[in-house]
C-alpha cells in the first residue's frame, strides 16, 4: 500500500506513474479510518481538502513540475499554524480557533509540493512527555495501546509508525521529537536551534523550541530537513547559515568519526534492556570504523533542574497572551479580572497550570536571581561542556530515553518521574545542538528502543551520515506494528 512507503519510495513510484498522489493520500485517509479510533493520533483532518491538494499535485507532476515532496502526504502537530486549519494546541483555551496564516515551515512544505493534511495530537501546549496532557485524550503507542507513545509530539510519531502519513512535523523543546520517535520506533530529528524558522510555531519556551520531522528512515529525515531548513526574516532567532545538501551527506559513513560516550549518562535509572541495545548499536558503529571514546559532561546532573526553571519561566510569559479577550474560548465574568481568572482556570489543563505557576514563581521579585538567573548561568556551563567535548569528538551517542515506553497513567501522579523521562534529551536543547533518534532494538515485551546521536551546532550532515550508516546495518527501522 502506498501509505506504508517511505518518502523516497513513494517519490519513485509517483515519478514512474505507478502510484498517484491521490491514491497515496486516499490510502492514508483509509488507514486513519481503519486504525485511529484505537490510536488517537489525529485530532482532525479534512478529507475533501486533502484529496483536492493531492489532485493538484498530480496535475503539477503531469505539467512537468518538480518538487522534493511533490504529492507526499505530511501530517502536522497541532502547535504549528496552517492557514484555514484549526490551531488549538490540544487545549480547551483556544477552542475552535482557526489559523489565519501559514507557518514558514508549512509554506516551504507547500512550495516543495507536499500534501499538508491533518492535525495530530500532542501534550497541551507541548508540555509533557507522554501525550496524556491533551484535551482530546491520550494518543496510544501503536506497538501496544496500553502504553504511552511519548510526548509532547506523540501523535506525530504514532501517525508515521502506523502508516497514517508519509512523514510528520513536530516540535522539540526538551526532547519532544526524539523521545516519542524512540518510544514508537521511527526517526526523529531535532535540528540546531536557528536552523529551522519558528515563525508560526505557538511558543512554549522560545529559547528552546525547534521544529523538526518524524520519518520512516534517515534518508527521509534528510529530505524533510532540506525542505524546511533556512533563515527567515520573520524569525529573529533564525540563523543565516547556508543550507547544505543533506541527502548528499548520507554517503559519508562513519569511518574515522570520533563518537563520544558521556560517563555521566550511565545513571541508576537506565533500563538494562535499553543499555544493552544502545551498547550493541555503538559496537556496530565501531565495527564500521568509528572511534569510540569516553567523554565527560560534568554539569549533566543540573540539566533537569535548569531546564524546568528556564522552560517554565518562558512558558509563563508566552502563555500570558491567552486571556479570553482576543481569541479562543472565553468564560463569563462580572469584570475583566474575573473573566480572565475563570477563562484560564477552565481553559488550561493541570500540567500547564503547574508550569505557569512554577515559571511565575521563578521570575517573581526576590526569586529571579536565586533561580532564573542562576539557571541561565548553569545553561552556559552545560553548553560549554558540549563545546569542550566536541573538541575531542565529532558526535555523542547515548540512549534517547532511560526506559522503553511506560503504561498510560503510570506516571501521571508523579510529575518528577515524568520529567526524568527526558534526562538524555534536555541538554541538547539547552545547548542549542542538533540531535536524532533512530531505532536500535526492542524490549522483551516488544516496545521500541532508540539510539540518540548528538552533533555540534549546524552539524546535521555528520549527524545524518552516522545515523544513516547505523540504520543501514540493521533492519530495526523497517519493522512495523500489526494493527489490522
Amino acid at each position: 500500500m502506498p501509505n506504508s512507503l517511505t518518502i523516497h519510495q513513494l517519490i519513485e513510484r509517483l515519478n514512474s506513474g505507478e502510484v498517484t498522489s491521490l491514491q497515496a493520500t486516499q490510502a492514508c485517509l483509509d488507514r486513519i479510518e481503519s486504525v485511529d479510533s484505537e490510536l488517537n493520533a489525529f485530532i482532525s483532518f479534512d478529507t475533501a481538502d486533502a484529496l483536492s491538494k493531492a489532485e493538484a499535485a498530480d496535475q503539477a507532476r503531469a505539467d512537468g513540475e518538480k518538487g522534493l515532496l511533490l504529492g507526499v502526504p505530511v501530517a502536522i502537530k497541532d502547535v504549528i499554524a496552517v492557514k484555514g486549519h484549526s490551531l488549538n494546541c490540544a487545549s480547551k483555551i483556544l477552542g475552535d480557533f482557526v489559523s489565519p496564516y501559514d507557518a514558514t515551515v508549512i509554506r516551504k512544505l507547500r512550495e516543495a509540493g507536499a500534501v499538508v493534511f491533518g492535525r495530530v495530537n500532542m501534550d497541551e501546549f507541548a508540555m509533557g512527555s507522554s501525550t496524556e496532557n491533551s484535551c482530546h485524550g491520550p494518543s496510544r503507542n501503536p506497538w501496544d495501546t496500553e502504553y504511552i507513545p511519548g510526548g509532547s509530539s506523540g501523535g506525530s510519531a504514532v501517525a508515521v509508525v502506523a502508516d497514517e502519513c508519509a512523514a510528520s512535523l513536530g516540535s522539540d523543546t526538551g526532547g519532544s521529537i526524539r523521545q516519542p520517535a524512540s518510544l514508537c520506533g521511527c526517526v526523529g530529528l531535532k535540528p540546531t536551534y536557528g536552523r529551522v524558522s519558528r515563525y508560526g510555531l505557538v511558543a512554549f519556551a522560545s529559547s528552546l523550541d525547534q521544529i523538526g520531522p518524524f520519518t520512516k528512515d534517515v534518508r527521509d529525515a534528510a529530505t524533510m530537513l532540506q525542505v524546511i531548513a533556512g533563515s527567515d526574516e520573520r524569525d529573529s532567532t533564525s540563523v543565516p547559515e547556508l543550507v547544505p545538501d543533506y541527502s548528499a551527506s548520507l554517503t559519508g559513513g562513519v569511518k574515522g568519526l570520533r563518537i563520544g560516550l558521556p560517563k555521566e549518562y550511565q545513571i541508576d535509572g537506565l533500563d538494562p534492556e535499553v543499555k544493552d541495545a544502545v551498547n550493541l548499536a555503538v559496537e556496530s558503529l565501531a565495527e564500521q570504523g568509528a572511534e569510540i571514546k569516553e567523554i565527560s559532561l560534568p554539569h549533566t546532573e543540573y540539566a533537569i533542574a535548569t531546564y524546568y526553571i528556564i522552560a517554565t519561566a518562558e512558558a509563563s510569559a508566552n502563555l500570558a497572551r491567552f486571556e479570553g479577550v482576543r481569541y479562543g474560548a472565553r468564560m463569563g465574568g462580572t469584570n475583566p479580572e474575573e473573566m480572565n481568572r475563570k477563562t484560564r482556570g477552565a481553559g488550561f489543563g493541570e500540567e500547564v497550570k503547574r508550569r505557569i505557576i512554577l515559571g511565575t514563581y521563578v521570575l517573581s521579585s526576590g526569586y529571579y536571581d536565586a533561580y532564573y538567573l542562576r539557571a541561565q548561568k548553569v545553561r552556559t556551563l552545560i553548553r560549554q561542556d558540549f563545546m569542550k567535548a566536541f573538541e575531542e569528538v565529532d558526535l555523542i551517542a547515548s540512549p534517547t530515553t532511560p526506559t522503553p515506553a511506560f503504561k498510560i497513567g503510570e506516571k501521571v501522579a508523579d510529575p518528577l518521574q515524568m520529567y526524568l523521562s527526558d534526562i538524555y534529551t534536555i541538554s541538547c536543547n539547552l545547548a542549542g545542538l542538533c540531535g536524532i533518534s533512530v531505532p536500535c532494538g526492542f524490549s522483551d515485551n516488544g516496545l521500541p528502543i532508540g539510539l540518540q546521536l548528538l552533533g555540534k551546532p549546524f552539524g546535521e550532515p555528520e549527524l545524518l551520515s552516522a545515523a544513516h550508516a547505523y540504520e543501514q546495518s540493521t533492519d530495526w527501522h523497517t519493522r512495523r506494528p500489526k494493527l489490522d
